[in-house]
């Protein structure tokens, strides 16, 4: 969970009328969600002067690891092996377009491409020798459909 937007009031020593965070929240498994976002509604202000508002839902769904994608990495692994480097498997509660086609049933893998760190931040960058081995592997990954 990340409040990652929090905002409020016109000046520092006066209460905010109104008050708002946008919450990220990333979950492993669908069956998750309820449970969550009960929890979510749940939420009740202390101070019965004040009322909270809770909107939005799940946005995407979870890219969880099923047989399909398993049996996809290794053969992705076994031809990474063959170009020359190792392909590590990660798990990072990211959201992409892939969590849809996981979702469903359709054997997905997402962060293939560019090596780097910082991932939409500022200091965002790509290590560039990475992209000529990855750029193949998802060639051989095509060409072997």
């Amino acid at each position: 969970m990340n409040p990652g937007v929090i905002a409020g009031g016109t000046r520092s020593n006066v209460v905010a009328q109104d008050a708002s965070a946008e919450v990220d929240v990333r979950i492993a498994r669908a069956g998750d969600a309820v449970r969550v976002d009960r929890l979510f509604r749940g939420l009740k202000c202390a101070d019965p002067g004040c009322t909270l508002t809770i909107t939005g839902g799940l946005n995407r769904p979870p890219m969880e690891r099923k047989p399909g994608t398993v049996a996809l990495y290794k053969q992705a692994r076994r031809l990474a092996a063959e170009l020359g480097f190792t392909l590590e498997e990660a798990a990072t509660g990211g959201g992409s377009d892939g969590n849809f086609t996981a979702a469903l049933g359709v054997p997905t893998l997402d962060g293939l491409g560019a090596v780097g760190e910082g991932a939409h931040a500022a200091h965002e960058s790509v290590v560039v020798e990475h992209l000529v081995p990855r750029t193949a592997l998802l060639a051989a990954m095509i060409a072997g459909i």
